[in-house]
């Protein structure tokens, strides 16, 4: 397996999360429970007005406590989540909080853990979904064929497909109901990395990744690779991996087919910092709170 080759002129590193300041008497930190899906549910005897060190947020009338936002978001406990507030880990709307019983609406307020937003307002989805190949990248089709939305079930939540995958090609799909991340996905000055497998025919020439991030004329303009690499080879077929940020129609499969190897089976793996992992065909999975950060983070929210 060869190593990939990466554009250095689209390629980017993972951006620095700002870490919140850390007061010089807490305990070092720990990794967040609910950033690994670990959530202790057992607050029973927990009490929402605890002491805590003071702060300049002002208290949202009416509002939730901050510890509960964040525990039913995912984080861990209420009591896990407290110790976060101590340690001057959470920011809300960019202010430190030590508050444990600080008020906070989470429907309008940004609030992060060690620099990363969570997803607080209620009844927000995230689905990572593997589209077999036959389906149609929609929620309905008049002509009765399948579409994204016959593998869902009955959902209370309206959502959305971020983006499209072509009807013959499989993989990864996001879906959301949170209008503001599925928009930064989609649109192009985001720069959101999608990574493809292709099964291709004929003879990979060794400069194939040079030629295709360099970039190929396509009848409506240039399409560059942000990287590529060869995974197998067998006789007069291969297994490539593709890296690219384009979004227009049949992108892969035209700028393959320009550089001479046209594309037989694809499938999307990666979306930004999501994987399709082992998702088997035509089921869904909800993101997990990491997951949901970093794609707030890969968009600048």
């Amino acid at each position: 397996m060869r190593t990939p080759e990466r554009n250095p002129r689209t390629a980017k590193g993972p951006a620095a999360a700002k870490r919140p300041a850390t007061p010089a008497n807490a305990r070092a930190p720990r990794e967040i429970k609910g950033l690994s899906d670990d959530i202790d549910d057992d607050d029973d005897d927990f009490g929402d007005d605890g002491e805590g060190e003071r702060d300049s947020l002002t208290d949202v009338p009416g509002g939730a406590r901050l510890q509960k936002v964040m525990a039913e978001a995912g984080i861990g406990s209420r009591r896990y989540c407290e110790e976060l507030i101590g340690e001057g880990r959470v920011e809300v709307d960019g202010e430190i909080v030590r508050r444990f019983g600080a008020r906070v609406d989470p429907e309008y307020q940004v609030i992060r853990v060690d620099g990363r937003r969570i997803p607080a307002k209620a009844g927000l989805a995230y689905l990572a979904f593997n589209k077999p190949p036959k389906v149609l990248t929609a929620m309905s089709d008049p002509r009765g064929r399948k579409t994204v939305a016959d593998f869902l079930g009955d959902r209370s939540q309206r959502l959305f497909h971020i983006g499209r995958l072509d009807y013959d090609t499989e993989g990864l799909m996001l879906l959301t109901n949170d209008g503001e991340l599925a928009h930064r996905l989609a649109h192009p000055s985001f720069e959101v990395a999608k990574t493809y497998l292709a099964d291709v025919a004929g003879q990979v020439p060794r400069d194939l990744g040079r030629r295709l991030m360099a970039g190929v004329e396509l009848d409506d303009g240039v399409a560059t690779a942000d990287g590529f690499r060869v995974i197998d080879r067998s006789g007069q077929r291969a297994l490539v991996e593709i890296t690219l940020h384009e979004g227009r129609k049949h992108v892969v499969r035209r700028m393959l087919a320009a550089a001479g190897n046209p594309v037989t089976r694809l499938v999307r793996t990666d979306v930004g910092p999501i994987k399709l992992g082992n998702l088997k065909p035509g089921t869904s999975r909800s993101l997990s709170t990491r997951e949901i950060g970093e794609l707030y983070a890969a968009v600048g929210l």
